[in-house]
């Protein structure tokens, strides 16, 4: 049976309200923002328990309309910085680009943010990417057994999002003063990126601005370790082709810029 971009998106809601006696008697509200919103919410803070072949089936439909809906970006058609053609700085919505991968500022616990409607990159590459994504996140830290060590790295399909893969990457916490151990990690981090997707034989990959933000790493020191170390390791692969660097904020381009003019 076809169904609509809204009977898809009904029928998800429904059945995530229905999986929980806590929602019993809860109403999709008619207004469409109000149920993406919602959707997402269920989405969020749902825990990695198995689910109907069905659900996943239209979920997949029902997000790659969406997303191809929002816009999608392919990499080739951006411009590389003056100073070297192998990088790329872009401004935007990591979850658009089609490339062979792009990079996710995880927890250790590797699943997702469980918050409703955070708006930190975890939370919004799980919500795009699908309830696959926190499924096959939670298989592989059942399998490992631990936490993800700070600096180390996992890849894992996209799903729904346009590029190929995800890697999610654990960067340091800064409490206090930054320290030369937060700076050892950074650098781990996107080295480790680096190293699995050379592992994979990806030509591109896209990195967001690991440890800024809530886990407060200054955002020129960061940009600052993200450049060093992705020249450094540009000038000894001959896989990785294209490494692109994606800023949302303007304090971040600003700083990129100045670190890539030269």
């Amino acid at each position: 049976m076809n169904m609509s971009q809204s009977e898809k998106r009904k029928y998800l809601i429904q059945y995530l309200l229905d999986e929980n006696k806590r929602y019993k008697g809860y109403e999709i509200p008619t207004d469409t923002d109000e149920q993406r919103s919602l959707l997402r919410a269920l989405m969020n803070v749902r825990m990695p328990d198995p689910i109907s072949s069905d659900f996943l089936d239209i979920q997949d439909e029902y997000l790659k309309e969406e997303i191809e809906h929002g816009g999608i970006i392919d990499i080739e058609e951006l411009s590389p910085v003056k100073s070297d053609d192998r990088i790329i700085l872009w401004q935007g919505d990591i979850t658009t680009l089609k490339a062979d991968a792009i990079v996710n500022a995880a927890n250790s616990q590797m699943c997702g943010c469980f918050q409703p409607n955070h708006n930190c990159i975890d939370n919004i590459i799980h919500t795009k990417a699908g309830i696959r994504l926190r499924l096959k996140c939670y298989d592989i830290m059942e399998q490992q057994g631990y936490e993800e060590p700070t600096g180390q790295a996992k890849i894992t399909p996209a799903y729904n999002l346009p590029c190929k893969y995800v890697i999610h990457t654990v960067g340091p916490i800064v409490q206090g003063k930054l320290n030369e151990e937060h700076c050892r990690l950074l650098e781990s981090s996107y080295r480790s990126c680096l190293e699995i997707a050379e592992m994979h034989e990806l030509t591109s990959i896209v990195f967001c601005c690991i440890s800024t933000g809530v886990f407060m790493f200054p955002n020129d020191k960061a940009a600052r370790i993200a450049v060093d170390t992705v020249k450094n390791y540009l000038d000894r692969t001959k896989t990785i082709k294209k490494v692109i660097f994606n800023v949302f904020k303007d304090i971040d381009k600003d700083i990129y810029s100045d670190l890539l003019t030269f």
